[in-house]
């Protein structure tokens, strides 16, 4: 496991240096422009004032380099300090206690056992639509969400399945790499949208052009204002492009991971089948910072989910079924790679160095697993698992009438509509 986990590192190394010489370049690009030396000044460009003095010494383009850089260490302090509480929140996940739902934490204690990591927190997301994601620093201070959809709809297998996909991403180290990344792109697109909205609104309110004093400087004005333009519009994308490189291919990983701690390829398998055919609206809290931190695409809308493998966040949620389904053989890492590469017919995800011989059988399904739930009473426990998570008190009747009491209801006693007795609300 630990050559997996450095081979990993060193990929997302390579990855985020990338990221980091676009942000770099983005950032002396723009710096360059406002040098008064080289005859680019954009003030003068949108006022059409020309420059009093030539400066002979151009520092420009390192202070360009400066501020791109500070504002990348901005807001990686920020992440570090609070990044992991900051997502959680964004995802309006809630913290919930055993007593919530018995069977995700202990499917959360199997899988910690079986990684050898510390037991994360587990927070639930008041929403229907079936989803999950792990963020947080490192192993020690890691956090589990589930969306109270994804408990409605799987089994136990498939739940356990999920669980390991993300205990996976902790194992790996993902979250931390994800998390830099994240904020690597974050201060590309900062960058960018600030200087072009600057341009913008610059022009807009200036009513005089820019004339030159001479053919050859206006013209160097107007050549390298465009690449600066270009290269602001194109930083972005190219760092998106790096982004989604990265979190595709830790899904794979993560799913050859869940394989690997399930023994049960079937259990996961399952689980994003459902997610993909699931009717329910798309995750309300959503958005294309938050997406890639998802087990599944967490888009429903058309032009959002159906995007092409390049741009797309996660890889094609068919393709990973069928890979899953095709390890018929065992679930350690080289099972699964054999089915990556069969059924991509691309070279395999897993790095070379974690392709070690094991010997992993596969297991069969648990006699829970096997039991067919209706839809109906799917939706009922989806509609439980939220009031729970919303502090509803329960309480069962002597007659057998079960009542949902809401928190905000002030009352000590609450009369059964069936049996008209007086139920104590012991409210925590």
């Amino acid at each position: 496991m630990w050559q997996l986990i450095r081979a990993n590192k060193r990929n997302s190394i390579f990855l985020m240096v990338l990221m980091a010489v676009v942000l770099l370049v983005l950032g002396y690009i723009i710096g360059a422009i406002f040098d008064p030396a080289s005859g680019i000044s954009v003030l003068h460009f949108v006022t059409g004032q020309k420059p009093r003095a030539i400066v002979t010494t151009n520092y420009a383009g390192l202070w360009g380099i400066a501020f791109a850089a500070a504002i990348w260490l901005v807001l990686t302090l920020i992440s570090f300090s609070s990044g992991d509480q900051i997502f959680l929140a964004a995802s309006k996940a809630k913290p919930v206690t055993h007593d919530v739902h018995p069977q995700l934490f202990n499917i959360v204690e199997e899988m910690k056992i079986a990684a050898g990591l510390p037991m994360p927190k587990v927070y639930i997301i008041n929403d229907p639509a079936p989803n999950a994601f792990a963020t947080g620093r490192k192993p020690e201070t890691a956090s589990v969400a589930v969306t109270a959809g994804l408990l409605g709809r799987l089994n136990r297998d498939e739940l356990q399945g999920v669980i390991a996909h993300e205990m996976s991403h902790i194992l790996h180290r993902d979250i931390l790499f994800v998390t830099l990344a994240g904020i690597m792109l974050g201060s590309i697109v900062l960058l960018s949208q600030v200087f072009l909205r600057g341009m913008f609104y610059s022009s807009m309110g200036s009513s005089r052009r820019y004339s030159s004093g001479g053919k050859g400087g206006g013209q160097a004005q107007l050549v390298m204002l465009i690449i600066a333009i270009i290269v602001a519009i194109l930083a972005p994308i190219m760092a998106y492009l790096l982004y989604y490189a990265l979190s595709r291919k830790r899904e794979y990983l993560a799913d050859a991971g869940a394989a690997r701690l399930t023994r049960y390829p079937e259990g996961l398998a399952g689980a994003l089948e459902k997610i993909a055919n699931d009717k329910s609206p798309q995750l309300a809290t959503v958005n294309k910072v938050t997406a890639p931190m998802y087990i599944a695409n967490p888009f429903k809308k058309k032009g959002q989910r159906k995007l092409s493998d390049l741009t797309s966040t996660h890889p094609p949620i068919s393709e990973r079924i069928r890979i899953l389904r095709n390890m018929t053989h065992g679930a350690s890492f080289k099972d699964y790679s054999d089915s990556y590469s069969n059924i991509t017919k691309a070279k395999t995800v897993i790095p070379l160095t974690a392709l070690t011989k094991e010997d992993i059988a596969l297991r069969q399904a648990s006699a829970e697993a096997k039991k067919k739930v209706r839809l109906e009473k799917q939706m009922h426990q989806v509609g439980d698992i939220m009031r729970r998570v919303n502090q509803f008190v329960f309480l069962t009747c002597l007659c057998g009438l079960k009542l949902k009491v809401p928190p905000n209801y002030k009352a000590d006693k609450v009369t059964c509509p069936r049996c008209k007795r007086k139920l104590d609300i012991r409210k925590k």
